[in-house]
């Protein structure tokens, strides 16, 4: 028997295990994936009627009862994406043999049928959006800064709610935020729309005479008080979340959330004839493939890139 079979046979050594692999991560929302996939899996290992040493053969087997239950591949992937980091761990630690690590490491994922959709907001809802905040109170600056930032500059959640006022800086003659940390730690400078940027200094001179002090360091956003004062807690994903899922009922467009903005962001952008991979870099994705999920878009044979190269070349 190997030694992580041994270390899953008790709750003790189970919570071990388990923050040996939440503490190899740093995104919040990465622990909280990990965590899920974990629990799942540890309840489906206890409840087999022998418990087997780690193998590629037992992680085939809690694979297939992931897909007997029905759930999506997506939600499936995620899962074992936790199983995968755990083996992960435990062979870097001792705790699993290098071979059977690689072996389990090796497993794939469900593959995914069709395209995701998403959710965008069109042109005129994603103005009616921006103009739904009050501006004549605090909070209302407020929240017209946070979704310009969302649909201006297609911004996560995490990304805003971290944004300090020292990210926003001048490069080549325009206003951008300088050097955001993003996911997978990859950093990246986005620059702004002129209308994203007033919105956001707006919002910062009305807060100003109420004690937000607009240093360097200084988190850009903070949450609301009632009767429109400034609270001394910080503006978190969650509030960020139930911000833009607010303003989206107000204007009768049904349930949007902060990504569906990221979203709308690319597709305007893509729409408006800006470069792909220009799209790819201001949202920060690794692959162009990721990007193009985003818009909703898949190669076009017949109207190809090479169609309008505008060369002349003699047959």
């Amino acid at each position: 028997m190997n030694a992580l079979a041994v270390v899953v046979d008790s709750i003790f050594d189970f919570d071990a295990v388990k923050r040996l692999v939440i503490d190899s991560v740093s995104s919040e929302n990465s622990k909280r994936v990990y965590a899920g996939g974990l629990d799942q899996f540890f309840t489906w290992y206890r409840a087999q009627p022998i418990q087997a040493p780690i193998s590629k053969a037992m992680i085939n087997s809690f694979k297939a009862s992931l897909e007997a239950r029905g759930l999506a591949p997506s939600s499936i992937n995620v899962i074992l994406s936790a199983v995968r980091k755990l083996v992960q761990e435990a062979a870097d630690n001792d705790l699993l043999a290098p071979e059977i690590a690689a072996a389990v490491l090796r497993i794939k994922g469900v593959a995914r049928h069709g395209v995701r959709t998403g959710n965008w907001l069109t042109k005129r809802q994603a103005e009616q959006i921006l103009d739904a905040p009050d501006v004549t109170t605090l909070k209302g600056k407020r929240d017209r800064a946070v979704l310009a930032l969302l649909i201006g500059c297609g911004l996560r959640r995490a990304e805003l709610a971290g944004l300090t006022v020292g990210h926003i800086q001048q490069r080549d003659g325009r206003w951008v935020l300088l050097d955001v940390v993003g996911k997978g730690k990859r950093i990246r400078s986005i620059p702004m729309p002129a209308w994203a940027y007033v919105a956001v200094e707006k919002w910062l001179a009305a807060a100003a005479p109420h004690g937000f002090t607009p240093q360097a360091e200084a988190r850009v956003f903070c949450a609301m008080a009632r009767w429109d004062k400034i609270s001394v807690g910080r503006l978190d994903s969650e509030s960020i979340r139930a911000l833009v899922r607010g303003y989206a009922q107000q204007i009768g467009v049904g349930e949007i959330n902060p990504h569906d903005c990221r979203r709308t962001y690319a597709k305007l952008a893509h729409r408006g004839h800006a470069p792909l991979e220009q799209i790819q870099l201001s949202l920060g994705h690794a692959s162009i493939q990721t990007t193009e999920r985003y818009l909703g878009v898949t190669q076009d044979l017949t109207d190809a890139p090479c169609d309008h190269l505008g060369l002349r070349v003699s047959a």
